[in-house]
């Protein structure tokens, strides 16, 4: 238990943590409504899909905003800044995957769905990389710059990796 507590407050690996929680209750929202919604409800699934992608984004930038980086004291950001760049994001997001999804299957000799999957861990693993330094980062002045999310003072060298986005401990 000491060492599950010890990774949930790594700098790196507790929002890492999250980030995957916050995906897979994202990925229930967004699949889960229109199941229920067109299933249960009789709307149609036309109807439906565009309201389960509003409220899953929603959801998803505010768990990002009050979930993952909870740890972050003062954002540098203001709430406005940070929704434009998320929107820029998936605007960016989507149409990478798709291309990727259409292009590399032939490239690399894999099936568009096994193509899919990679991308969409390899997209989401880079966003989380891109939230994390350039939307839901500290303030410069930030206390969670100076330590670790457990609270313990930081080496220079390893602080400065923090500062830049790096993981702070690598041992």
């Amino acid at each position: 238990m000491r060492r599950a507590r010890v990774l949930a407050s790594h700098p790196l690996a507790g929002p890492g943590i999250r980030y995957g929680i916050t995906g897979v209750i994202v990925g229930l929202v967004y699949i889960g409504l229109p199941v229920v919604l067109n299933g249960g409800a009789g709307l149609p699934v036309e109807l439906v899909i565009p309201i389960a992608y509003v409220l899953a984004v929603t959801l998803h930038f505010n768990l990002q905003r009050h979930f993952v980086f909870r740890h972050v004291a003062e954002f540098a950001l203001s709430r406005r800044q940070q929704i434009g760049r998320y929107a820029l994001i998936g605007a960016f997001q989507y149409p990478t995957t798709a291309i990727a999804t259409a292009v590399l299957p032939k490239l690399l000799g894999l099936s568009q769905r096994a193509t899919y999957v990679v991308v969409t861990l390899a997209m989401s693993l880079f966003f989380f990389l891109i939230l994390r330094t350039h939307i839901f980062h500290p303030t410069s002045d930030s206390p969670e710059l100076a330590e670790g999310e457990s609270g313990g003072e930081l080496e220079p060298g390893k602080l400065e990796l923090l500062r830049q986005g790096g993981p702070a401990d690598e041992g």
